[in-house]
């Protein structure tokens, strides 16, 4: 006994020298890597990175911008079931350990070593976010000690459900996914709140390996792991089992959610919008700061706009003729594989790729690029359709619309209205041009669209590109004259002048478009048809300092040379300043602020900025007690007298109704605006606008040159104006302009400006005291005999010419 004694004595000595020894070596262990922890208490301001969401007008989402796809949710927003899910395939006993799980440990081990296929990690939920948060993946015995050691140190300084929270908004889940939260929305199409039993199932499948789970390119085994995650939520009483079982039958139900600009033809919008933000927040706020913008866009506006837009460049396109294919592809084979891998734009409506299958003299049978299924393969049908040489090919002339076309070429088509199985030959334009819809009151763009296609091009001719304005910007030099002095009935000679550029410069001689001139005209009529030569005098006389010092005033440009050709549009610009410029004519003179956005909101839903800065008076009473309405109190700059204003919208109504603009005669609304055509036809501008709508359109090559000998802004942007505002205003009422106090319309004789009451007369918009004299209605000396010689001004001036 006292042997045995003994050994038991020395046994245990052992031991306990070996256990002192342990718990020395383990807290000397503990020590040294407590010495190097990341702080874990920064947990309680972390601030995850959180896509930035851009909607438009009418809150449909336009745009996201993220380096991480994270929606983040609190933890009372996301339901017990998704918790339950991830508990269930993570971390089974999650509420009741420390932050490491011991029954985790020999659990993961045991299936280990039995081998099972689906190995459980022994990590908790609380590990996983000191590793995801703090740590790094790699993979080290050292890293998980570090691991253990932040989930005691975490667990002591949250609740299970804040740790919870940031868990499942951190994890990676797939697909560009960050967090339940937009996993849920980009994989089905759903809020948290609205998961099933098999979704919520399949999302907490995924964080061990969403790549092994791909719900299209390993559809099987994603089916396997969801339907074992399910069996947990059994086993763990988080779901019945007849509902587990029914849920087990259900397909994975995955339909990507994919979300482009293009899908209201905003490409170009969204773009200028992310510039914007850019520039105004910095890259990391843009893609980590979760901001929620409120853009101005208008979708069912936008999708008129790219409409009009590109009808109207297609129709000069399909005018000079066809250039032939795209490119040649080998047919002998499967045409659908090569014809597959032949990028095409994204943007161009119902437009699809096609290859010629064979070609007659009826037309040509084509074969349809095949699309690609969400898994990435091509469909394998192959869709065979006609193109009708009476239909498809009318436009090819020049080229011979049999003879063009060769098996193998590869060709834009597009669907013939009520004809199924029949397509049109389409190619993409060379030419180019930009088109913008906006709030003359607020400045709010409503439509923009910068080129035939962002996919093709990201250059946004609206905004960026610099062009010469032409003759759209006459109604600026006419409006400085309006504004100091003269009457729309004031007479100015349409006749040759010569303006001396000065030493080794040569002599400057401005022509009308038509080459020819015809005698002394009203301001009116020098605007109704775009005389040149009346506009160089009309600058010269009221002086180009004064007209440029109003151009910078309407923002058309920022410092103009005082140089007569630039009273004809010869300076650059762009669309969004000119179409901001004639806003100001609309609305009365008034400054504003072109804008796209119309408020911004940070992360907390906090207000940062907003577009309209009118001051609202009482507007933050507590309740109504008698105190007088709210008032908005409108602080922004008269650039133009009201009166003036309405004199040049008034001038502009003619030339739509008998000047260059009359093809938008056919709207059938009140509408005032200006053609532009500048030298060689290289710029064609149209610009105008209803009481309540401005709309700008441009059309050019991005390498200047011209657009043809005869080529005229009434040709090709009119009808684009026209064409929009027929779709814009089609449900609206037609609203004359608004008449300011203090104008009085006159009936006068639209040839000469007089007093009459005749045949040819017009209601002409005076200001107090400058009428007509009342003899000259009875007068039978027209102001055409009065001594006005026509030759008077063909004596060389001193001045400076230009480009026209």
């Amino acid at each position: 006994m006292r042997l045995i004694a003994r050994f038991l004595g020395f046994i245990f000595a052992t031991a306990a020298i070996f256990f002192v020894v342990a718990a020395c070596a383990a807290g000397l262990v503990i020590w040294n890597f407590e010495k190097d922890l990341p702080d874990y208490t920064q947990l309680k301001n972390y601030e995850p990175k959180v896509m930035t969401r851009v909607h438009a007008g009418d809150g449909s989402l336009l745009a996201e911008y993220a380096r991480e796809r994270r929606l983040y949710l609190p933890s009372a927003a996301i339901p017990p079931l998704v918790k339950d899910a991830f508990i269930s395939a993570e971390d089974k006993n999650f509420y009741h350990h420390a932050g490491v799980d011991p029954e985790g440990i020999l659990r993961a081990t045991l299936v280990l070593v039995q081998g099972e296929k689906h190995v459980q990690g022994a990590s908790t939920i609380t590990q996983q976010v000191a590793k995801n948060f703090l740590l790094t993946n790699e993979r080290s015995f050292e890293r998980k000690i570090k691991e253990a050691l932040l989930a005691f140190r975490i667990e002591g300084a949250y609740s299970k459900e804040k740790i919870l929270e940031l868990y499942l908004n951190e994890i990676y889940l797939g697909l560009g996914n960050y967090g339940v939260a937009a996993a849920a929305l980009n994989y089905f199409g759903k809020s948290v709140n609205e998961l099933t039993v098999a979704q919520a199932a399949y999302l907490a499948a995924l964080p061990k390996a969403p790549n092994n789970y791909h719900p299209f390119l390993k559809r099987e085994r994603a089916i396997e792991r969801r339907n074992w995650v399910i069996d947990r939520m059994v086993e763990n009483g988080y779901v019945s089992r007849a509902d587990g079982e029914k849920a087990k039958t259900e397909p994975l139900g995955v339909n990507p959610r994919v979300l482009s600009p293009n899908a209201l033809s905003a490409g170009f919008f969204a773009e200028e919008v992310r510039r914007e933000l850019n520039d105004r927040y910095g890259e990391k706020k843009l893609y980590e700061g979760g901001l929620s913008v409120r853009t101005t866009l208008d979708p069912k506006m936008q999708l008129m706009a790219r409409r009009a837009l590109v009808d109207g460049l297609v129709r000069y396109d399909e005018a000079h003729g066809f250039r032939g294919p795209m490119r040649h592809i080998d047919i002998s084979q499967d045409w659908g594989v090569a014809l597959a891998d032949v990028p095409a734009l994204g943007d161009v409506g119902s437009w699809r790729l096609a290859v010629v299958i064979d070609a007659n003299e009826n037309g040509a049978r084509i074969g349809l690029q095949p699309r690609r299924e969400k898994s990435g393969e091509i469909e394998r049908e192959r869709e065979l359709a006609t193109l009708a040489s009476n239909v498809g090919l009318h436009w090819t002339r020049g080229v011979g619309s049999r003879s063009s076309l060769t098996p193998g070429d590869v060709i834009y088509v597009d669907p013939v209205d009520g004809r199924p199985g029949q397509y049109r030959l389409r190619q993409i334009p060379e030419v180019s041009g930009a088109i913008i819809a906006m709030d003359p009151y607020t400045g709010r763009v409503f439509a923009m669209v910068g080129g035939f296609s962002f996919d093709q091009s990201e250059f946004n001719r609206a905004t960026q590109a610099l062009r010469q304005p032409g003759s759209s910007f006459k109604p600026f030099v006419y409006a400085t004259a309006l504004d100091n002095g003269y009457t729309p009935s004031s007479i100015v000679l349409d006749a040759p002048i010569e303006i001396d550029q000065g030493a080794g410069l040569g002599v400057w001689r401005p022509e009308n478009f038509e080459g020819k001139s015809s005698g002394p005209h009203t301001l009116r009529y020098g605007v109704e048809h775009s005389i040149n030569q009346m506009t160089v005098r009309l600058a010269r006389d009221v002086g180009m300092p004064l007209i440029a010092e109003y151009a910078k005033r309407f923002g058309i440009y920022d410092d103009l040379p005082p140089y007569l050709s630039m009273s004809l549009g010869s300076g650059e610009t762009t669309l969004l300043r000119m179409t901001t410029a004639y806003s100001m004519l609309a609305n009365g003179g008034k400054r504003i602020k072109p804008t796209l956005i119309d408020r911004i909101q940070d992360r907390w839903g906090h207000t940062i900025y907003r577009h309209d800065e009118r001051i609202c008076e009482g507007c933050d009473a507590d309740k109504w007690e008698n105190q007088p309405e709210p008032k908005l109190i409108d602080k922004r700059e008269q650039v133009l007298d009201p009166l003036t204003a309405y004199q040049i919208t008034s001038i502009m109504e003619g030339v739509i109704q008998r000047g260059t603009g009359q093809s938008i005669k056919a709207v059938g609304k009140h509408l005032a605006g200006k053609t532009g055509t500048t030298n060689e036809a290289k710029d064609l501008w149209f610009v105008g606008y209803s009481p309540d709508l401005t709309v700008g359109v441009f059309m050019g090559y991005d390498q200047p040159r011209s657009l043809g000998d005869s080529a005229q802004a009434a040709q090709y942007t009119a009808p684009i104006f026209r064409d929009f505002m027929t779709m814009a205003l089609k449900d609206k009422p037609d609203v004359p302009f608004r008449v300011p106090p203090g104008i009085k319309l006159i009936s006068v004789d639209a040839r000469t400006g007089m007093r009459s009451s005749g045949s040819g007369t017009i209601l002409e918009a005076f200001k107090p005291g400058t009428a007509p004299p009342d003899s000259y209605a009875t007068s039978d000396a027209s102001p055409r005999a009065q001594s006005v010689n026509p030759d008077a001004d063909r004596v060389v001036g001193t001045g400076t010419g230009g480009l026209y």
